[in-house]
């Protein structure tokens, strides 16, 4: 059996935790290219996610932790923080391009800092505040740059959403993060997943938008979407339990490679090259944030 055989190396297990990494960053670059193709409304698309999501959650929190019992006060949080997060994006992703929305919202690490800073009152180092000003200034780029071609409805509008997913995706993130020490990855993912559908169901209904796909083809969109929550989140959250933080936050940024790229070639939307350059510019700004932290964390004294 696999399991008597000898231990792989570390650095095998460590290239093979970056594959699976690299992988599951690709997987979620397809979100906003399926939620384009869903034919539903944008709260619906991350309704319909959630949906198909479920069951599979729920086989792998009983196979792995036993009964589903009830969800924690932190599941309850992340389930709002991360329906926001789905609103706020698959909104920014219909009213701007692919590009801008997938950029724009992986501004979250600057944010997940930031918090940290303000509200439990870790000083960053001023190398942070240098990589807040880049990744700004990037962003900047992007909204004043033209790409996306003329089919976008309203480029302004879509790029606020999609920053602001970035502050959802964040409290989400440390709300997960919060969680983990207390329960596992898979029930965390779940409740939080129940505690959202409704809320996008809610959302759905609110706002007038239509439910049901119109088509086939949205209808596989939407079964897409719930199999590439599982099966991307679920990549994503394996490798970074067996890679640093530092070097997990670097390999996910080809999340917006893929999506902009997919963009470009089934939607048509072009890549300016001021647009370019603010890509280049934020996604610099969010590594650099990172490293500045991951630095701050290793030199500053145990408690």
């Amino acid at each position: 059996m696999a399991d008597a055989a000898a231990p792989a190396p570390a650095s095998a297990n460590r290239w093979q935790a970056v594959a699976v990494l690299l992988f599951g960053a690709c997987v979620i670059g397809l979100s906003p290219i399926l939620v384009r193709l869903a034919d539903a409304g944008p709260s619906a698309a991350g309704f319909w996610r959630l949906l198909f999501a479920m069951p599979l959650l729920a086989v792998m929190t009983v196979r792995t932790s036993g009964p589903l019992g009830k969800p924690s006060n932190i599941a309850v949080i992340a389930g709002v923080m991360f329906a926001l997060d789905l609103g706020f994006w698959h909104y920014g992703i219909k009213y701007t391009s692919v590009t801008n929305a997938t950029v724009l919202s992986n501004l979250t690490p600057v944010v997940v800092t930031a918090f940290a800073w303000i509200f439990l009152k870790q000083r960053p180092r001023k190398l942070f505040l240098l990589a807040v000003a880049v990744a700004v200034a990037g962003a900047w780029l992007m909204a004043v740059g033209k790409g996306g071609g003329d089919r976008l409805l309203n480029p302004p509008l879509g790029n606020a959403l999609s920053a602001a997913t970035a502050l959802w995706y964040a409290l989400y993130m440390l709300a997960i993060g919060e969680g983990r020490k207390r329960e596992g990855a898979s029930r965390l993912m779940f409740w939080s997943g129940m505690v959202g559908l409704p809320l996008m169901l809610a959302a759905t209904l609110l706002l007038g938008e239509e439910v049901f796909p119109a088509t086939a083809t949205g209808w596989a969109a939407c079964v897409g979407l719930g199999l590439m929550h599982v099966v991307g989140q679920g990549s994503i959250a394996w490798a970074m339990g067996r890679l640093p933080t530092s070097t997990a936050s670097v390999v996910v940024l080809v999340q917006p490679i893929v999506a902009g790229y997919l963009g470009w070639i089934l939607f048509f939307e072009p890549i300016g090259p001021v647009q370019a350059l603010g890509a280049v510019v934020a996604l610099s700004g969010v590594v650099l944030a990172q490293w500045a932290s991951r630095t701050r964390a290793e030199t500053s004294p145990s408690a």
